[in-house]
């Protein structure tokens, strides 16, 4: 089980700096992907571990097909013209899901475990993840898409379980 932390800890509106491939790095994203695979997320952000690194993870499988990648330095190249509203939820801020307007698809360059950069495109869901990993890893959390009235209700819901002992931190 993995503690993660919660909003509104000041450690998720840190923004990672981009930073060399290198083995403390490497040993971050291993910690970051075990973190995803005990909580079985779609995506983390190093961040939602108290860590600030410019890492996301992401499940690229389907169908509970797990295939998990980890992204060092990842950053949005070009996005659709074409948005799509969607749920999105966090680890950091457990029984709340919200709708988000959000590109239909994303392009992201990133550095692999060799630090060599690369290049990727995902789509749909995948996409949604992606983006919300790397706001989350630029220190945007994903309530600061919401406009002001549903932000608040978002938190009010939040209080609400964590009074009632229902919005777990656990994974």
């Amino acid at each position: 089980m993995v503690d993660f932390i919660t909003f509104p800890d000041p450690r998720l509106r840190e923004k990672a700096e981009p930073a060399v491939v290198d083995d403390a790095l490497i040993a971050i994203g291993h910690q970051l992907l075990a973190a995803q695979q005990s909580a079985r997320s779609y995506g983390l952000a190093a961040s939602h571990i108290g860590m600030n690194a410019p890492i996301i993870v992401l499940n690229l499988g389907v169908e509970g097909d797990r295939q998990d990648m980890v992204y060092f330095n990842p950053e949005v190249l070009a996005v659709a013209d074409t948005t799509e509203m969607g749920v999105e939820a966090s680890v950091s801020l457990p029984g709340v899901e919200v709708q988000i307007r959000r590109p239909i698809w994303v392009e992201i360059g990133f550095d692999d475990a060799q630090g060599k950069r690369q290049i990727c495109k995902h789509a749909g869901f995948l996409a949604r993840c992606a983006l919300h990993e790397i706001d989350q890893m630029n220190g945007m959390f994903f309530l600061n898409h919401l406009s002001k009235l549903k932000l608040e209700m978002a938190i009010k819901k939040y209080h609400k379980l964590n009074r009632a002992g229902l919005a777990s931190t656990a994974g």
